[in-house]
């Protein structure tokens, strides 16, 4: 008499348990997934793909450092772009200059103190103004003698220019600086000069605005 085989109602745990050594299932890991995901709310199929991937790659490989400009010079993004101008070396000279004689009367009746006109001719003439290897002859035009209206300051100029200055026309290095400039920049404040006093007697000269009602 044969023995009756038990009809199974139930899942067997033992039973797929060897089902899923078969198929190379590791038991856990499809619940170890669902975990994962409702924990970072990442798609079972994509921790599942993440998992293999790095099961595959070796654990020596390290990424590789890219090195870029800023990277190896951290300074190089930091520093502001300097002018070539500010990269030339210059050199101080002192500068004393006198008005004209013929603008001796203008500047009296200009109503404006002769001095004050004589400076901001000054810093007009310079501003911006650079010095030229090409030596130019001091002027012959007739200087006030009025010294209470000179204007005297310090000038920068190119110390490249100036030594071919002194190179060409002072080798001994005897003459002052000013006489080897100065034929550059006299004649520069003159004409500041010239044009500062017409605008006051333009200024002078137009009517003042009416007050309004």
């Amino acid at each position: 008499m044969r023995k009756k085989i038990p009809t199974i109602t139930r899942p067997d745990p033992a039973y797929a348990a060897t089902l899923q050594q078969g198929d190379r299932e590791i038991p856990g890991k499809e619940d170890e997934a669902q975990v994962t995901a409702t924990k970072t709310g990442t798609p079972v199929a994509d921790v599942g793909a993440d998992r293999h991937e790095s099961e595959r790659a070796p654990k020596s490989a390290v990424a590789p450092h890219h090195v870029t400009a800023e990277s190896s010079d951290p300074h190089t993004s930091l520093r502001a772009p300097v002018s070539a101008r500010a990269l030339s070396p210059t050199r101080k000279i002192d500068i004393r200059v006198n008005a004209l004689e013929r603008q001796e009367g203008a500047l009296e009746a200009c109503g404006v103190e002769p001095a004050h006109v004589v400076r901001a001719a000054l810093r007009r003439a310079v501003k911006g103004w650079q010095l030229s290897p090409v030596f130019a002859a001091v002027a012959e035009e007739r200087r006030t003698r009025n010294t209470q209206w000179q204007a005297r300051t310090s000038l920068a100029v190119d110390a490249a220019s100036l030594g071919v200055l002194l190179r060409d026309h002072d080798p001994l290095d005897v003459l002052s600086k000013w006489a080897l400039i100065r034929g550059q920049v006299e004649p520069r404040i003159w004409g500041e000069i010239d044009k500062i006093l017409e605008e006051i007697a333009v200024r002078a000269a137009s009517p003042h605005e009416q007050p309004g009602p």
